[in-house]
């Protein structure tokens, strides 16, 4: 079942680390766990994800518009933005190293998979030697329940855009 609008996100956990400025680029801190039900309960959050980090879409268009467009987006109420993608917490905090996200966006990674399976959201690219990985989408999510869902059908950024998130807070 794919999750849609009124339903409430899957109790999963993601994996992440922490932002700190002083952190070298090389450096690679054990990924934390990132409970959404627990971190969330009671928060508006945006939810944004990536087919895979350091893939041309997601680091020149995706990632920059959520970066750009994170303090509107706190501005309108927004607690937390978490970008997720089929990757390990130590890729994603690379990602968001180099991209500059990490300083206002939750670089988390579903490495195994579970949230995004438990979402419906999977999109499978064996045929790019990628496997399982993560439709593009954005969702507002507000006391765990999705008020708004924009998932891509092809290679564009545009239901899943800051942009679109912004438009519907």
């Amino acid at each position: 079942m794919t999750l849609k609008v009124g339903d409430r996100i899957p109790d999963d956990e993601l994996v992440y680390v922490p932002y700190d400025a002083n952190e070298n680029l090389q450096a690679c801190p054990f990924p934390q766990k990132y409970k959404l039900h627990d971190r969330l309960k009671g928060k508006k959050a945006v939810i944004f994800a990536i087919p895979a980090a350091f893939s041309p879409t997601c680091a020149e268009t995706h990632i920059p518009g959520f970066v750009k467009n994170s303090d509107a987006l706190k501005a309108k109420g927004v607690d937390e933005i978490i970008c997720v993608a089929l990757n390990d917490g130590f890729v994603m905090n690379a990602f968001g190293k180099v991209t500059g996200a990490n300083k206002s966006i939750i670089m988390a990674g579903d490495g195994n998979g579970t949230f995004t399976r438990a979402t419906g959201l999977t999109l499978d690219l064996s045929s790019l030697s990628l496997g399982t990985r993560s439709k593009r989408y954005a969702m507002i999510v507000d006391h765990l329940v999705v008020k708004y869902l924009g998932v891509e059908s092809g290679g564009e950024v545009s239901d899943s855009s800051a942009e679109a998130v912004l438009a519907n807070l």
